[in-house]
């Protein structure tokens, strides 16, 4: 393929990868458009993605503090 450099480590199926990602991302990145599709969609991931890390934060952060509520509460009667 003219135009791909071939690393040691590169198997047949990212040679054909390459062959065919390149001319598809030089079609949708050519024009403004495209690039505004492309943006968006990776802001739409980045959106999905914290939405869900930010689910798992927010349990962590309730969990701690009934944690240390707790423990402070002990601490504060002796028991601890």
């Amino acid at each position: 393929m003219p135009g791909v450099a071939v690393a040691q480590h590169m198997t047949a199926t990212s040679l054909a990868l390459a062959g065919l990602v390149a001319p598809a991302q030089a079609a949708l990145l050519g024009s403004q458009v495209g690039q505004l599709l492309v943006a968006l969609v990776a802001v739409a991931i980045v959106i999905i993605v914290g939405k869900f890390v930010l689910k798992l934060a927010w349990r962590l952060i309730t969990i701690g503090i009934v944690v240390v509520a707790a423990f402070y509460l002990l601490s504060t009667l002796g028991v601890v």
